[in-house]
């Protein structure tokens, strides 16, 4: 599996460009269906799992694999914190206390004293970004995390964070985990979060940060389960249907026949083909998902072939 590099304290972080994604598939309840497909996408060359504070279950499951293959030195854990507690999710909690709290309480489940990569889940602009960067600073310092970054930041807080960091001598945000799919949104898909547009994508192409990608799949949008006359999804219709969405489907399905692949799987391989390093975060929970996925990512598209599936004629 190809990797991507992020910078860290202690040197280079060789992160795979599939991230296993965890969520509330991944449960201890739930491991004898679960734990095959982390084993199997490890055996790929997989290294690299994408969890959060949020996901409730999640961290305990990976901590829990992780002490039963004894793999904990060979694994590259991004954790997330400071999101808005469940029942108060307009109550924004991005403070130091904050994150302090969740990557303790993270590390306890995930039995572990580190994680490789620590991101805040959401951001809150009435916060300023020196509070913030001090604060992440600490947690690198510690030595509790390696790498620090961000998730569903708008681009100019993330300028402004990495400005402040470098003013002051302090870690800078190794990496930005927006959403960024084939299928544009046209609202987001939940409160608060963020896609890469055009000015983000330019960004990361003059700055060379990793990215990566929640949601790289649309939610299967692709995958064959929607359709312009099918509207029974009632979120799928406000975030995804668009002519223009269409239309990247419709070449999406030309292409893939054309390589022998399906339209979804197209889909992913056009995030892993940006021209700055991009990671995709997947949530397969079969083995035959993942398969696609991995196969996917082994595809090989031209930069024309990308600019066309993104209905960039130039």
């Amino acid at each position: 599996m190809k990797k991507i590099t992020v910078n860290g304290k202690h040197g280079p972080i060789e992160c795979a460009n599939l991230v296993m994604g965890a969520g509330d598939f991944l449960r201890i309840d739930n491991m004898d269906y679960a734990a095959p497909i982390l084993d199997r996408y490890f055996e790929l060359g997989g290294n690299t799992f994408d969890t959060a504070r949020h996901y409730r279950h999640s961290e305990k499951a990976i901590g829990a694999w992780m002490e039963s293959r004894k793999n904990r030195d060979k694994v590259i854990i991004q954790t997330k914190g400071a999101h808005p507690v469940r029942g108060a999710l307009d109550v924004p909690r991005v403070t130091p206390e904050a994150i302090h709290e969740d990557l303790a309480t993270s590390l306890e489940m995930l039995k572990t004293d580190h994680v490789e990569l620590f991101a805040l889940h959401r951001d809150d602009e009435t916060v300023p970004v020196a509070e913030i960067m001090e604060a992440l600073h600490k947690e690198v310092e510690s030595g509790r995390t390696f790498a620090i970054g961000v998730s569903n930041w708008e681009l100019d807080r993330i300028i402004q964070a990495n400005e402040y960091a470098q003013a002051n001598g302090l870690t800078p945000l190794s990496f930005n985990s927006p959403n960024l799919s084939l299928p544009k949104v046209n609202r987001p898909r939940w409160e608060n979060c963020v896609s890469a547009n055009d000015e983000m994508i330019l960004w990361h192409k003059k700055t060379n940060l990793p990215l990566f990608s929640w949601s790289s799949q649309a939610g299967g949008f692709f995958s064959g389960r929607f359709s312009p006359e099918n509207r029974d999804d009632e979120e799928m219709v406000e975030v995804y249907y668009s002519d223009a969405n269409w239309e990247r489907y419709r070449r999406a399905k030309k292409l893939g026949a054309e390589l022998g692949v399906s339209a979804i799987q197209v889909s992913l391989a056009y995030v892993l083909h940006q021209s700055f390093p991009t990671a995709a975060v997947i949530g397969p929970e079969t083995l035959e998902e993942l398969a696609s996925s991995y196969e996917a990512s082994r595809l090989k598209l031209t930069q024309a072939q990308v600019n066309w599936l993104d209905l960039r004629e130039e």
